[in-house]
């Protein structure tokens, strides 16, 4: 995924539709992205689940054995037909490196979560701004939606960081808003508007 002068994996912003969802939400792959996971990116996963981080906020299960992680790998694929969401790969070079969702609210259906994560060797490139600003100008134009809002731990700079250079706001922090690990944790709420 990329939109830099020369860069080869250049995404064009289209939807192609592969097929219609039984809960209400249509399956979809972006360009410089790819839904669903496939069982060949299971080491990415298991990756994922060696860091220290990413388990402990994701359903990636922590240190997870091939099974475990492959069950991750299955969890992503009904998403969309089972009308909660839509899960993305993010690849670079031919390879995934990471995740992000949308998660549409169950009471509120034009406000969505954005949920992402990168493995420590892809992180610093870009790529999370990127996939970020894919999936947010994808979800203005597929999906009706009125606001955007994306979680953060207030000692994460990196991902505060690409939620404000996609343009979001940062509306306030969220006292033990959620379970991180064992602990009840602090976040900082960042919302874009359409």
């Amino acid at each position: 995924m990329g939109t830099e002068d020369g860069d080869q994996r250049t995404p064009r912003l289209e939807a192609a539709a592969e097929g219609e969802a039984v809960g209400g939400l249509e399956v979809v792959q972006l360009s410089g992205e790819r839904c669903p996971w496939r069982p060949d990116d299971l080491p990415a996963v298991q990756a994922a689940g060696r860091d220290p981080l990413i388990p402990l906020i994701t359903a990636v299960p922590a240190y997870g054995d091939a099974a475990q992680c492959a069950g991750f790998l299955r969890r992503q694929w009904p998403r969309a037909v089972d009308g909660v969401g839509w899960s993305f790969v993010i690849e670079h070079d031919g390879a995934a490196v990471g995740h992000i969702g949308l998660w549409p609210q169950p009471r509120d259906r034009e406000r969505a979560s954005i949920g992402y994560w990168l493995l420590a060797e892809a992180r610093g490139d870009g790529l999370a701004v990127r996939a970020l600003d894919i999936l947010v100008s994808w979800a203005w134009a597929a999906v009706d939606l009125d606001r955007l809002e994306l979680y953060v731990e207030p000692w994460n700079i990196a991902s505060t960081r690409t939620a404000e250079r996609v343009g979001f706001t940062a509306e306030g922090p969220l006292r033990r808003w959620e379970r991180v690990g064992h602990h009840r944790r602090d976040m900082i709420m960042y919302a874009l508007l359409r």
